[in-house]
C-alpha cells in the first residue's frame, strides 16, 4: 500500500510539473525568428516510427536504429529563461517566444552520418552524446537536449540517443526493460563514433534511467573489447537511477582504463525516492551523500567527482532535473565537464571556488568561509575533498581558540 501511494503521489506531481496541457506534436517544421538561435542535432533512436509527422517516433520498440537530423530553434535571449524549455501553448509555435522545429531530415548510417559529423565537429573535434531518462516522449528528449546544448555553450557536435519510453509513470518497468533492449544499439552508436577518424573525443551524458543504459553499454563494450574505447574520455551521470551496488560491479567490469566519471546527486530527488522503494530499498546512486561512508571512501578510490545539488532549488516538484535547469550547473557543463576538463584548477578545488562565489566571499577562497553548509553546489573531487577536510579542521581549531580566548582570565 505504501508503494501504491508513492506511485499515486508521484503521478500527481508529474501531472502538475509536467506538460500541463501543452500541445503534443511539435516536430512539424515551423521555422525560426529574427535573433533566434539554432541547435542542429543528430538523433539516434530505437523507437518505432510514428505516422504523425509532429511526433515522428512513438514509445514502442523498433527492430533497428534510426538516425535523423533535427534542427531546433531557440527564442532570442531577451525572451528566454535559461534552463527552461519554452514549450508552445498552441500550434504552430511562435518562434520568437517558443522552441520550434526548423527541419527534420532522415539520415542513413555510414557516409551520411560521417558527413554530418564532419560538418558539425568544432575545432576540438569533440562529440557529446546525451541519453535521456524515464518518462520522456521523443520530443521531450529532443527539445531538452537542445536546451542543454544551447545554454551550456559547449563546443561539441551534439548527438542524442533516445530509447523507447512510453512517457507514463505507470510504465516504469516497460521503460526499464526498454533500456536493456537498447544496450546493443547504444554500443553500436558509440563504436561508430569512436572509429570515425574525424572524432577526437567523446563525452557521454545521461539522465536518470538513461544512466543505467549508458553504464551497461560501456560495461558491455569493455567485456567485448577488453576496454572502453579510448576516445570515450568522460561520462556524466545526472540523477542516476542506478543501484549503488550494481554500479560498483559495472565500474569494476570496465577495468582501470575506464572513462572519467562525474555524478550529479541530490538527496531531495523525489523520483529516485520512489525508484528506491521499487528496487527493494537499495540506495540509488543519484541520492547518495558523498560526504559519508562508505560512499566517501569508495568515490575517492575510484576517482569519481560528485556535484551535490541538494541545496539548489529545483524547477519541478520532483527535484529530478536540476542539472539542466540551474544556470550555474549548465555553465559548469559547458565550461568544464563537457569540455573534458578536470573540475580542479591550480591548488584550489573548483568546489571551493563555486562555494565562495555563491557566498559572496570570492576573496576568502581557501578560508573557513568557503566550507559553509549553505553553499548551493558542493563539488567533491579528490582535491576538493582533501582541502575541504583541511579547512574543516582549521575551522574547528579556530573556533576552539576563539572560545578559549573568550573564557580565559
Amino acid at each position: 500500500m505504501r508503494l501504491a501511494r508513492a506511485f499515486i503521489c508521484l503521478a500527481l506531481m508529474l501531472g502538475t510539473a509536467g506538460c500541463g496541457g501543452r500541445p503534443v506534436g511539435v516536430l512539424v517544421p515551423s521555422g525560426s525568428a529574427d535573433g533566434a538561435s539554432k541547435v542542429d542535432l543528430l538523433v539516434a533512436t530505437t523507437r518505432a516510427p510514428s505516422d504523425d509527422p509532429g511526433i515522428l517516433f512513438t514509445g514502442e520498440r523498433a527492430r533497428q536504429l534510426s538516425l535523423t537530423e533535427i534542427v531546433v530553434s531557440i527564442p532570442p535571449e531577451e525572451n528566454r529563461t535559461v534552463g527552461q524549455v519554452q514549450w508552445p501553448k498552441k500550434l504552430p509555435p511562435d518562434p520568437s517566444r517558443d522552441f520550434s522545429t526548423v527541419s527534420v531530415k532522415p539520415i542513413e548510417a555510414g557516409s551520411q552520418t560521417q558527413a554530418w559529423l564532419k560538418g558539425h565537429l568544432p575545432r576540438n573535434r569533440r562529440v557529446l552524446i546525451f541519453v535521456h531518462g524515464f518518462n520522456n516522449r521523443f520530443e521531450d528528449a529532443v527539445y531538452r537536449y537542445a536546451q542543454i546544448v544551447h545554454d551550456s555553450g559547449a563546443e561539441v557536435a551534439p548527438v542524442i540517443f533516445t530509447w523507447p519510453s512510453r512517457a507514463s509513470i505507470f510504465d516504469y518497468n516497460y521503460d526499464k526493460e526498454s533500456t536493456n533492449y537498447s544496450r546493443d544499439a547504444l554500443e553500436e552508436l558509440l563504436q561508430r563514433a569512436s572509429k570515425d577518424p574525424a572524432v577526437a573525443e567523446i563525452t557521454l551524458m545521461a539522465h536518470s534511467m538513461g544512466s543505467w543504459l549508458t553504464v551497461e553499454a560501456l560495461r558491455q563494450m569493455a567485456i567485448r573489447d577488453r576496454r572502453v574505447a579510448p576516445k570515450i574520455t568522460d561520462v556524466i551521470l545526472a540523477s542516476p537511477d542506478l543501484d549503488v551496488d550494481v554500479f560498483s560491479q559495472q565500474m569494476q567490469a570496465m577495468g582501470k582504463d575506464r572513462p572519467k566519471f562525474t555524478l550529479f546527486v541530490s538527496r531531495d530527488d523525489r523520483a529516485l525516492t520512489v525508484s528506491r522503494r521499487i528496487a527493494g530499498n537499495i540506495d540509488r546512486l543519484g541520492q547518495i551523500d558523498p560526504t559519508v561512508e562508505p560512499y566517501r571512501s569508495q568515490l575517492e578510490k575510484a576517482g569519481i567527482t560528485v556535484l551535490d545539488l541538494t541545496a539548489l532549488k529545483g524547477g519541478d516538484q520532483l527535484n529530478h532535473g536540476k542539472f539542466a535547469e540551474s544556470p550555474e550547473v549548465v555553465q559548469l557543463l559547458g565550461n568544464r565537464l563537457i569540455a573534458g576538463q578536470t573540475v580542479t584548477d591550480s591548488d584550489i578545488g573548483l568546489g571551493e571556488r563555486v562555494g565562495a562565489v555563491a557566498l559572496g566571499t570570492a576573496q576568502t577562497v581557501g578560508s573557513a568561509a568557503s566550507v559553509a553548509v549553505s553553499t548551493p553546489i558542493m563539488i567533491f573531487d579528490p582535491r576538493t575533498r582533501q582541502n575541504y577536510d583541511d579547512q574543516l579542521r582549521r575551522l574547528g581549531q579556530s573556533m576552539e581558540n576563539t572560545v578559549g580566548s573568550a573564557v580565559a582570565p
